[in-house]
């Protein structure tokens, strides 16, 4: 095996472990792109990477003179590319977006990639870790700082029985919570009355008290309580 082919496969396998582990950081999540799309991702920036830097083996005689494939382009048309992968792991659930952190993930991982893919193995050892020490230690600090937890809500009652908007404010402000957004619907042919709310608290456990008022309520046919996350 010549010196050329095993630095290609040190290239690769580097791109390989420090894909997959920021990979495993978001399949412990249950992230929807995890451990072998990162590392996939960064396998083939790195590859790409190869494409330029190898450029001699695949040009042959005058042709290299002719022809220049610029590795920056390169990376470029890669950060580029990965956009699709992101654009895939973002999922509005009503008022929720999910996975932002996760597309984000993947496009540094991309990222990663290159600089395994030109040998610039010390920045790689660096970014890898300061990218692991985001995903996971910072989620430590998010839960120790007074962040404001959203949810979006949603109420159905009978026309007839449903309650009035004060009463609603008045049950929201009851158990801890402000309403950012509220909107109203008749439905079913004008059986049903709905409300849709955003609504914040800085305790968390304000949602498992609304949660159970909500149940208790004989007025009320259903309710959703959903909190937003990344």
């Amino acid at each position: 095996m010549s010196k050329e082919t095993v630095d290609i496969f040190i290239h690769l396998v580097v791109a390989m472990v420090a894909g997959g582990l920021i990979g495993l950081e978001r399949s412990y999540y249950g992230r929807p792109a995890g451990f072998r799309t990162h590392t996939l991702v960064s396998i083939a920036s790195s590859l790409l990477m190869l494409v330029t830097i190898y450029q001699r083996d695949w040009f042959t005689g005058a042709m290299i003179e002719t022809v220049r494939v610029d590795p920056t382009r390169m990376a470029q048309g890669i950060m580029t590319g990965i956009g699709f992968l992101g654009a895939g792991v973002i999922m509005k659930e009503g008022a929720s977006i999910r996975g932002l952190t996760t597309a984000a993930s993947i496009w540094i991982t991309a990222a990663i990639g290159i600089l395994a893919g030109v040998g610039f193995y010390s920045a790689l050892t660096v970014v890898t870790v300061l990218t692991l020490s985001t995903l996971t230690l910072y989620r430590l600090v998010e839960r120790q700082l007074p962040m404001l937890l959203y949810a979006q809500n949603f109420i159905r009652f009978h026309r007839d029985r449903a309650m009035t908007e004060a009463e609603i404010r008045a049950l929201m402000k009851e158990h801890g919570f402000k309403i950012s957004n509220m909107c109203f619907a008749v439905t079913h042919d004008r059986q049903f009355f709905e409300y849709d709310l955003v609504i914040n608290t800085r305790d968390e456990e304000n949602l498992v008290r609304l949660c159970r008022s909500l149940e208790q309520n004989g007025a009320v046919l259903e309710f959703k309580l959903c909190p937003t996350s990344d």
